[in-house]
């Protein structure tokens, strides 16, 4: 099918594959990212017209959908003298009927607050929770620090991302969801785990299979 519009957090490998925007560039509507971001579509040939750059604190409107950019805690670059070249994001997904905040990659930080205060409640928070690691904490939350920025956010489901795709760091590749699913029933929060790859309807559809 083809896909209204696909949002980009920021430049990382593992978040902006140029064979995968190869392969899908001419079946998109629109490339949704932060600023700088859009010189690599552009190398790999996707049309200008066909990608919006947001700062901070900026808005898209796709149909009846808003989409706002709002900070995270990380960083970008594809070498080493790309890095914090181009910026990085967290997104707001409102249509009329549910909210849903997406995290992409970051470390816990204040912002997740302001960021509740804005535009909270969500019903669903979609938010980094895997390939963690003391060393670099400021960039990559733990499982605990996902379930205290869901709450911070005012977040109705929480649903942890970043841990059944890659392996970048050296815990088990079940242990993210283990620990948030640990979290969240310690804090009486409602979450899911769906399938990789499995549909569901935000307000009406959770599925209920902690697998």
């Amino acid at each position: 099918p083809m896909p209204h519009a696909i949002l980009i957090s920021h430049d990382h490998f593992d978040h902006l594959d140029y064979g995968t925007i190869k392969i899908i560039k001419e079946k998109v509507g629109r490339f949704i990212m932060p600023l700088g971001v859009g010189a690599h579509l552009l190398r790999w040939g996707v049309p200008p017209e066909k990608i919006t750059e947001l700062d901070w604190w900026d808005e898209t409107k796709l149909g009846t959908i808003t989409i706002n950019a709002t900070p995270s805690q990380h960083f970008s670059g594809r070498s080493i003298g790309s890095i914090k070249k181009t910026l990085w994001a967290s997104w707001v997904i409102q249509s009329p009927t549910a909210k849903v905040f997406f995290s992409g990659d970051t470390g816990y930080f204040s912002g997740f607050k302001t960021i509740g205060e804005k535009f909270g409640p969500f019903d669903l928070t979609l938010l980094d929770s895997g390939q963690y690691n003391k060393n670099w904490e400021i960039v990559h939350m733990f499982p605990e620090q996902s379930v205290v920025a869901h709450s911070e956010l005012r977040g109705k489901v929480f649903m942890p991302i970043h841990w059944s795709a890659f392996t970048l760091a050296l815990h088990g590749w079940s242990e993210p969801a283990e620990r948030a699913v640990a979290a969240a029933q310690k804090n009486a929060i409602d979450m899911v785990t769906p399938m990789i790859g499995e549909r569901f309807n935000i307000v009406t559809e959770r599925p209920k299979k902690l697998w």
